[in-house]
């Protein structure tokens, strides 16, 4: 019976896309991918046989969502691949990352991303959380 309870306690816990917030990781989510679009392409294809520092450097920025909202997440490498328009995935232990004053989703070594069955829901693309522009405020100790 214990194990049972030991098993649902590490069932993760998915949230939807208008939860994200700026310094927040850990994030497990169901979204829809509706746009790729490439940012950063460094080295050749090929060039891995020359040794790790060779090899090619992709990075894309891909407005993803779900039935909440919507939000860019910055794929690396590999990412790029799973992150095709119109695929659903699943995202695990993702964090947010603030560039220019603005949310971006991405998942790091520790995280993964799987593509799965389409979804059923529609994304709503009127709620991009990474349009929303946040000041940096220090807050001053008294």
């Amino acid at each position: 019976m214990a194990t049972a309870a030991a098993a649902a306690k590490r069932k993760p816990v998915f949230v939807k896309v208008d939860q994200l917030k700026p310094g927040t990781a850990g994030h497990t989510l169901v979204a829809k991918v509706l746009s790729s679009k490439t940012v950063l392409q460094k080295g050749r294809p090929g060039a891995a046989a020359a040794g790790p520092a060779a090899r090619p450097t992709r990075i894309a920025e891909c407005l993803i969502g779900d039935e909440t909202g919507c939000i860019l997440f910055t794929a690396r490498n590999e990412q790029v691949d799973l992150l095709k328009p119109e695929s659903t995935v699943i995202i695990r232990n993702a964090k947010i990352d603030m560039f220019k004053g603005s949310m971006r989703l991405a998942v790091d070594k520790w995280g993964r991303i799987e593509v799965t069955e389409p979804a059923s829901f529609n994304v709503k693309e009127d709620n991009n959380l990474s349009l929303v522009e946040y000041e940096l405020v220090n807050v001053a100790e008294e």
